[in-house]
C-alpha cells in the first residue's frame, strides 16, 4: 500500500509544533470554511432513541434529497440511481471493486489522487498511468496517447474533474474525446466530481450528461469538500447502469450501512439556499488568485492557473519536493512560522514524475495564504538544495 504524500510528513509538522513554529497547512484539502450551521443544528435536535443502522443504500429520503440536487446541477437521476457511501472514499473503491476483475488495468491521466493508487492496491486493479504536462495546465492527454495505453485488459478510465491535485476543469472537447474513447473501446468511465461545485472559469460538464453512453458512466462524489464536512465521510455512487447498482449494493450490504448522523447532515444540506456557493465559491476565487500569483512572483517558481477545485500545482527550483518538503518542516521557519506542503511524486503513478512540483490546497485565508507564501519565498532562498532551472 503506498504512502500517503498528503500525510506522510504530519511527524515533521507536529515535531515543528512542538519547538513552538506555527505551521500553515497547505498540503491538505481541510477548508476552514464552516460547516452550515443548519446542518450541524440537524444532527444537534435529531430526535431518536436509538441510533440505528440505515439502508444500506442510505436513507431514502436523503437520496431523494441527493437527487433533487443533481437535478438542480442538471444531472436527472432517480434516487434508485443513487447509493450512499462512507465517503466518496469508498465509493470508488465499491466502483472499482464491481466493474474490474483482479488484474484488470484502468487509465488515469496522472497527476491524480494519490488515494487512487491505494484503492486500486485493495480492488487487485492496475493502474496505467498517462501523465499531463505543467507546461500545458494539466491539460487531458491527445486521445491518441490514451490508445497507446490500450490492452484487452484495460476496462476503464478515471478523471477528477475539477481535478485534484491539478485544479484543472476539463473542456467540452476533452469529455467529448473521453466519450468517443468509452464507445469504441467499451470501457467504463469512473468521474469524481467532488469539486463540481467550485469552478471558475469554463462550465463544469458532468459525464453524467455525456450523450449515448449512459451504462458505461459512474460518478463518485462526496458532501466532504462541497459543506466543509471531511469528517462526515459520507459519499455517493451515482450510475444508470441497474447491473452495476446491483453488484454495488451487495458490497454496501456486507458493510451494513453508511453513517447515520452524516446523512442527517447531508440531507440538511441540500436544503441550504440557490446562494449557498455563491460566497463560497467566491472566497475560494480570492484565494486561488492570491497563491497563484504570489507564486509565479517567485523567481524559479511556476504555477498554471487551476480552473477549479481549491488545489494548485506548482515547479519549485529545487531537485527533490520530498526532500525540500521535509527540510522546509525541520529546519527553516521564518519569523518562526513555516508551511507544509505536499511533494507530488505521490500524486504521480509513473517512477520518478513529480520530483519538483508539489501540490498546494489554498483551503486558509488570504491573510494566512500571504504569510504561508512569505515563508516558502524565504526558504526557496536559502535552502541549500536550490537549483537554478525551472522546467515547465
Amino acid at each position: 500500500m503506498p504512502a500517503s504524500p498528503i500525510r506522510k510528513l504530519v511527524p515533521y509538522a507536529e515535531a515543528a509544533k512542538k519547538k513552538g513554529v506555527k505551521v500553515y497547512h497547505l498540503n491538505i484539502g481541510q477548508p476552514d470554511i464552516e460547516t452550515p450551521k443548519m446542518a450541524l443544528d440537524a444532527v444537534r435536535n435529531f430526535d431518536f432513541k436509538v441510533l440505528e443502522y440505515s439502508h444500506s443504500a442510505g436513507n431514502e429520503s436523503y437520496r431523494r434529497k441527493l437527487s433533487d440536487y443533481y437535478k438542480k446541477a442538471g444531472i436527472d437521476v432517480d434516487f434508485q440511481q443513487i447509493l450512499v457511501t462512507t465517503g466518496g472514499s469508498e465509493a470508488i473503491l465499491f466502483a472499482f471493486m464491481t466493474c474490474l476483475d483482479a488484474g484488470d488495468e484502468v487509465i488515469i491521466p496522472e497527476p491524480f489522487y494519490a488515494n487512487y493508487n491505494g484503492f486500486a492496491v485493495a480492488a487487485d486493479v492496475v493502474v496505467k498511468p498517462l501523465t499531463s504536462y505543467i507546461g500545458t495546465g494539466y491539460a487531458l492527454p491527445p486521445i491518441a496517447e490514451f490508445e497507446k495505453l490500450i490492452t484487452p485488459r484495460t476496462r476503464g478510465i478515471m478523471i477528477c474533474n475539477p481535478n485534484n491535485p491539478t485544479g484543472y476543469l476539463y473542456s467540452a472537447e476533452e469529455m467529448e474525446t473521453l466519450r468517443q474513447l468509452i464507445l469504441k473501446h467499451d470501457l467504463y468511465l469512473f468521474s469524481d466530481e467532488a469539486y463540481r461545485d467550485f469552478c471558475y472559469s469554463g462550465v463544469h460538464i458532468s459525464a453524467m450528461n455525456l450523450k449515448g453512453v449512459e451504462d458505461r458512466v459512474i460518478l463518485v462524489d462526496t458532501i466532504s469538500k462541497r459543506y466543509s464536512a471531511c469528517g462526515g465521510r459520507i459519499g455517493a455512487l451515482v450510475t444508470r447502469n441497474q447491473a452495476v447498482l446491483d453488484t454495488v449494493l451487495k458490497f454496501a450490504q456486507a458493510r451494513l450501512s453508511p453513517p447515520s448522523f452524516a446523512q442527517i447532515l447531508g440531507e440538511a444540506a441540500t436544503a441550504l439556499p440557490a446562494d449557498y456557493f455563491d460566497a463560497t465559491r467566491a472566497e475560494y476565487l480570492k484565494r486561488r488568485d492570491v497563491l497563484v500569483s504570489r507564486l509565479n512572483a517567485i523567481p524559479g517558481v511556476f504555477c498554471p492557473n487551476p480552473g477549479g477545485a481549491f488545489y494548485a500545482m506548482a515547479s519549485l527550483p529545487v531537485d527533490d519536493t520530498d526532500v525540500f518538503c521535509q527540510w522546509i518542516l525541520e529546519s527553516f521557519s521564518y519569523e518562526n512560522q513555516t508551511v507544509m506542503l505536499a511533494p507530488a511524486g505521490g500524486f504521480y503513478g509513473t517512477k520518478g514524475l513529480g520530483k519538483k512540483e508539489i501540490r498546494l490546497a489554498y483551503v486558509l485565508n488570504t491573510s494566512a495564504l500571504h504569510k504561508a507564501m512569505d515563508c516558502l519565498e524565504k526558504a526557496l532562498e536559502v535552502y541549500p538544495g536550490r537549483t537554478n532551472i525551472n522546467i515547465k
